[in-house]
């Protein structure tokens, strides 16, 4: 995986900076995410891998396959792409753009983990309190975790705040241990 994370980062680069100097980072993120889309199906797969298939062809494919017609500066990507024989690369590619583009737009994931469903008023609370602390827009995603038993845990980069009634039992115990 790491491999392919390093091929594909010099396309995601000069993507980015295709799409940031046109003032196109939106625009060129739902194509990338149709196109990765695509470029994952394994029908596509197979069609990529195939040496029977052209080039004019497999671009026939990608594009129709990415809905409307793209861009001629989306075209030109695609075509360096398959002329490179990186067409296969465009979930990585698309990755690491949106990484690129979350920098940018000055937005950070935050990872919320919760014993049980989270109220929108609560999570918009959370997401709140989540941009105050960090100084940076809050995109969170939640999932749900009964073994955290109540509380939630939110992982934002490297950083984790475990408010869970788990973590307060375990460090609890620890301190119980040490005494």
């Amino acid at each position: 995986m790491a491999e392919l994370l390093t091929i594909a980062r010099p396309y995601a680069e000069a993507a980015f900076a295709q799409a940031d100097a046109s003032g196109k980072l939106g625009a060129w993120s739902q194509s990338l995410q149709r196109l990765a889309a695509a470029a994952a199906d394994p029908a596509m797969r197979g069609a990529i891998g195939n040496p029977n298939v052209s080039a004019s062809q497999l671009y026939s494919l990608i594009a129709a396959a990415g809905g409307d017609e793209p861009a001629a500066e989306m075209q030109n990507f695609i075509r360096v792409l398959i002329d490179n024989d990186r067409l296969a690369l465009l979930p990585e590619i698309h990755t690491l753009f949106e990484t690129l583009k979350d920098e940018r737009e000055g937005v950070v994931e935050a990872n919320v983990a919760s014993a049980f469903p989270i109220e929108d008023a609560a999570l918009a609370q959370l997401v709140g309190d989540l941009e105050r602390r960090f100084k940076r827009k809050v995109r969170p995603n939640v999932t749900i975790d009964a073994s955290l038993i109540g509380g939630a845990l939110v992982t934002v980069g490297d950083e984790v705040i475990d408010g869970s009634v788990h973590g307060r039992l375990a460090a609890m115990a620890a301190a119980l241990r040490t005494a």
